[in-house]
C-alpha cells in the first residue's frame, strides 16, 4: 500500500515555539509509520525553514523547552510542499494558527490538517471571535476593546467608534464598565502568553502595558468566578464533541507557567458535572466551531459561573496543544479514540476536504468515524 506523504511542520515564530516542538514530536512518535511517509519540517524563531533529519522511528517526545538538533536548511520550500499529499501544521499562535500559513497551503492546493484560513484568523483574534460568538448567541464575560498607539490608547466602543485616550482615561472607562477582578489579554496570543489577572488600578495599568508588548490590540475582560472547562471538537460538516474536561490550576488562573511548568496543575476528565450541563457544553462547543466556519479540530474553552451556573464561552483554539499533558487528545481518549486513531482521523478529514487529494481509504477507520458521528450527533 502506498504511504501518504505527510509533512509535520512545527516550531515557528510565535511565543508558543517551544510548545509546538513538544506537540509535534509527540505527534510524530504516535503516527503510524507503516501508513505515513513522515517529513518533519522545523521553522526557527526567525522564520527559517529546515528539514528535521533525525530518523522518524527514533524521534522521542520532547518536553516544552527542549531544543531541536539535527536540522538541514530547506532550500526550495514551495516545491518541497507541492509534492506532499498532506500537511499537519503543528504550529501554535501567530504565523501558524492565525491563517498565515493556511493561506500558503491554500495557494499551493495542498491538503492540510485543521481549520481553513477564515476560521483560523477569527479564532486567533480574541476580539473578533467574541463578536462572532455574540452574533451566534453564545454567552460570554463583559469586556472592552482597546488598541495601543505610539503614545496613547484607542478605545473602540460597541459600534466601532474610536476615541483616543491616555492610559488613565482607559482605566477609568474599564472601571466604569467592568468589575474587578479583570483579565487583560493580547488579542492575538495563545497558551495564556501576555495575560494578567488584576485586582486594582495599579495592576491594571501594568497589565495593559505588558499586554501591549505582545499585540497592539488588547482585550480587558471582567473576571468570572467559577470553574474552567474545555471541550474538544472534531469534524468538517458533521462535528462531534469529545469529553468535557475541567482545568484545576495550581495558580490563580491557567497561565503559561501553570500549564507547562507547574506540576501541581491538573485536569479532570471527564469533568465532575451533571450530564445535562455536560451535554449543553458540548452543544455550545459545536455551535462555536460552526460559527467561525471551523473544520478539522478545535478545543473550545468555557467558564461555569459559580452563583448562576451560566456557561460562558472564553475562547476557541484551532490548533490546541498535542503534548502528553494536553487536554485535546486526552478528551478524545476518554471518549474512546486513542491518540494514534485521532491523528488518522484528522489527516483523513484534511484530505476529504480536498476531493482531488491522492489517498487510500482505510475502511476500518472510515466505519469507526461514522460510528462516532452517529453516537455523538
Amino acid at each position: 500500500m502506498k504511504k501518504i506523504k505527510l509533512a509535520v511542520i512545527f516550531g515557528g515564530m510565535s511565543t508558543e515555539h517551544d510548545v509546538s516542538i513538544a506537540s509535534a514530536t509527540a505527534i510524530i512518535k504516535n503516527l503510524n509509520k507503516q501508513k505515513y511517509d513522515i517529513n518533519p519540517i522545523y521553522i526557527d524563531r526567525d522564520g527559517k525553514w529546515y528539514k528535521y533529519t533525525r530518523d522518524v522511528n527514533k524521534i522521542e517526545k520532547l518536553k516544552v523547552g527542549e531544543k531541536i538538533q539535527e536540522i538541514e536548511k530547506l532550500e526550495n520550500i514551495i516545491e518541497y510542499l507541492r509534492q506532499l499529499d498532506c500537511i499537519f501544521p503543528v504550529l501554535h499562535g501567530l504565523y501558524g494558527e492565525d491563517g498565515t500559513i493556511q493561506g500558503l497551503f491554500e495557494l499551493l492546493k495542498v491538503p492540510y490538517v485543521g481549520c481553513r484560513l477564515l476560521a483560523s484568523c477569527l479564532a486567533m483574534d480574541k476580539v473578533y471571535s467574541k463578536i462572532i460568538f455574540k452574533k451566534a448567541g453564545l454567552k460570554q464575560a463583559p469586556y472592552i476593546y482597546i488598541r495601543k498607539t505610539k503614545n496613547n490608547y484607542i478605545f473602540v466602543d460597541k459600534n466601532f467608534a474610536e476615541t483616543t485616550y491616555s492610559i488613565d482615561e482607559i482605566i477609568n472607562i474599564a472601571e466604569k464598565q467592568l468589575k474587578y477582578p479583570m483579565f487583560v489579554k493580547p488579542s492575538n496570543s495563545g497558551s495564556s502568553v501576555g495575560i494578567s489577572k488584576v485586582e486594582n488600578k495599579k495592576e491594571l495599568e501594568k497589565a495593559i502595558e505588558y499586554a501591549a508588548k505582545f499585540d497592539k490590540k488588547i482585550l480587558i475582560e471582567q473576571g468570572i468566578i467559577g470553574r474552567e472547562v474545555e471541550c474538544a471538537v472534531l469534524g468538517n460538516e458533521d462535528v462531534v464533541a469529545g469529553s468535557v474536561g475541567e482545568v484545576l490550576s495550581a495558580e490563580e488562573f491557567y497561565s503559561y507557567d501553570s500549564k507547562y511548568n507547574n506540576k501541581q496543575s491538573k485536569t479532570q476528565i471527564p469533568a465532575n458535572l451533571e450530564e445535562e450541563i455536560l451535554e449543553h457544553i458540548k452543544e455550545q462547543a459545536r455551535k462555536a466551531f460552526k460559527a467561525i466556519d471551523g473544520s478539522g479540530l478545535a478545543r473550545v474553552d468555557f467558564f461555569i459561573e459559580d452563583k448562576t451556573n451560566n456557561i460562558l464561552i472564553n475562547e476557541i483554539n484551532t490548533m490546541p496543544g498535542f503534548t502528553d499533558i494536553s487536554m485535546y487528545p486526552k478528551l478524545f481518549e476518554n471518549a474512546g479514540i486513542k491518540y494514534s486513531q485521532l491523528l488518522d482521523i484528522l489527516i483523513k478529514l484534511a484530505m476529504w476536504h480536498n476531493w482531488d487529494a491522492p489517498f487510500l481509504f482505510d475502511l476500518f477507520l472510515l466505519l469507526h468515524l461514522i460510528a462516532i458521528l452517529k453516537w455523538y450527533i
